[in-house]
Parts: structure tokens; sequence; C-alpha cells
């Protein structure tokens, strides 16, 4: 996949690494049950000149719900306050290859910036090559960065409950198959498990190998053995709205682009009382 939209090889970033139109986006984060923490392991070692960017920081903080994209005046604030401004090319990755770094990419897009690629094979495969890293907070000056929030790529509880009742979109749901089914506990404590009706099932690890997203040969038979329907409209889903973004991010490598991501998820689904499926 290096190379090819929307990701860049390593090779590519360590050769424009420095460029003045270039900032690169660290936008590791990690499950709350983990332990761990993407702005700690920033400070231990990040790709020279990069940013971290804090998913559950720059988010909605009016909702209960994780992460949640913020309105475009928050966002632009904290973009530029990251130094990240506007006609910047922006390249993001993440410590895992690729899980956050998905979603990174997908909320850059959803506001407006126009240039915005993923690393592939992310930290790991940078780190494996020996490339030089950096340690320590990040340091950009401010800038000017002009969010315009694309409502058509996000989807609302009330739409994907329609689309679901109506058959007009099908949901397409990343989080792992016994989850999907009910017959795993979820991670966040009290949320039930299970599935929204009508969805279909496709775990996003079976699109990664190695830190890195199949190639698109690979990708078209895995979706297409869901069951799902690639002449019709797709959203994406997930646990909260993260992993949701790999399966947009393989759906445009195989020309489906998805029609919105649903930006609550089953996190938001699971705890509205909505109807739930199980099997």
């Amino acid at each position: 996949m290096a190379d090819t939209p929307p990701f860049v090889s390593t090779e590519w970033l360590a050769a424009n690494l420095g460029a003045p139109d270039l900032v690169v986006v660290d936008g590791s984060w990690h499950m709350p049950n983990t332990g761990r923490s993407g702005a700690r392991e920033f400070e231990a070692q990040h790709i020279p000149g990069a940013v971290h960017f804090d998913l559950d920081a720059i988010a909605d903080h009016a909702t209960d719900l994780p992460h949640m994209l913020p309105d475009p005046h928050g966002f632009s604030q904290a973009a530029g306050a990251l130094g990240i401004g506007d006609g910047l090319r922006i390249v993001v990755y993440d410590s895992a290859g690729l899980f956050s770094a998905a979603r990174v990419w997908w909320t850059f897009r959803v506001f407006g910036a126009q240039d915005v690629m993923i690393l592939d094979g992310g930290l790991p495969k940078w780190r494996a090559e020996e490339r030089p890293v950096d340690s320590g907070p990040a340091r950009r000056p401010p800038a000017t960065f002009t969010a315009r929030l694309d409502h058509s790529m996000v989807a609302s509880i009330s739409t994907v409950e329609r689309v679901l009742n109506a058959g007009s979109a099908q949901v397409l749901d990343a989080r792992n198959a016994a989850r999907f089914r009910g017959e795993a506990p979820e991670p966040r404590e009290g949320l039930p498990s299970g599935h929204m009706p009508g969805a279909f099932n496709l775990p996003y690890g079976q699109l990664i190998a190695d830190g890195r997203l199949l190639p698109p040969d690979q990708v078209r038979p895995i979706v297409e053995a869901t069951g799902l329907d690639l002449s019709r409209p797709v959203i994406t889903s997930c646990g909260s709205g993260v992993t949701a973004a790999i399966l947009w991010l393989a759906l445009e490598t195989i020309s489906k682009r998805p029609q919105a991501l649903y930006d609550g998820s089953w996190t938001e689904w699971g705890a509205s009382g909505k109807p739930i499926a199980v099997g």
C-alpha cells in the first residue's frame, strides 16, 4: 500500500521530513482498559517534528460519549494550537501501525483538510527501519486552521435507526465477532454486547497484517464475504467510532466510499435502549 493514496511510505516521509508545508501527526490512542497513554508514549518517542493529536482531548466534552467530534470552532482552535494550519500537507501515524491513525485521518477530512495521508506501517515500521525518533513535548508555532464540518460524512443515532428500518443503507460494524454476536462483554463497563438489527460484521483486524492495511485485491473478497452489497450505501460503525474509520479507509481503497461513519457507534446505541440483536 506504500505510496498508494491515502498512504505514504516511510521512505517518502524520511525524504520529506522537515518540509515547511508538511506536518506529521502522531494519532496514537489506546482503549481505556489497556492502561496505556498515547500522550505519555508520544513524549517518550515520536517521529521528529511530530505533534500529538489526542482523540479524547480534541472532542465534544458536552457529552458522556467518548471522543465524539468537537464543533468546528473547537477543532479549529485545537488544530491551530498544534501548529496545524490551512494548506499544510498532513501525515498521520500511530504506534500500532494502523489503528487510531485512521480515525485521526478521517477527522481531518471531515473538517475540510484537503491533503491528509497515513504513514504506511506507522511508528513500528519507522522504528524497525532504525529511523530517528525524538522525545519530549511537541514544538510547533501556532497556526490557523479553518474547520468546515462535512455533516454528510457523520451519521447520528437517528439516521442509523432510520436507514436500518427503511433498508436504505447498510451498517458495517468493526467490532470482533464475539462482541457483535453478544457472546463477549464490551470493554466499557455496563454496556451490553450484541449488534444493531440488520448490521453486518467485519472485525477490523481481518483487514490488517503486520500493522498495515491489506492491498485492495485482498480487501475486496473479505468485504464481500460479509454479505455486504457494495452497490448500496454503507455506514461504518464500531465500539466508539475509532475502528469504524479503518473500515472507511479499507472501503475507499476498493473504490467504495462509505456514506457516513456513525460517530456514537455501539457505545451510544447499546446504552440507548434501542433494539439489540444477538447471534
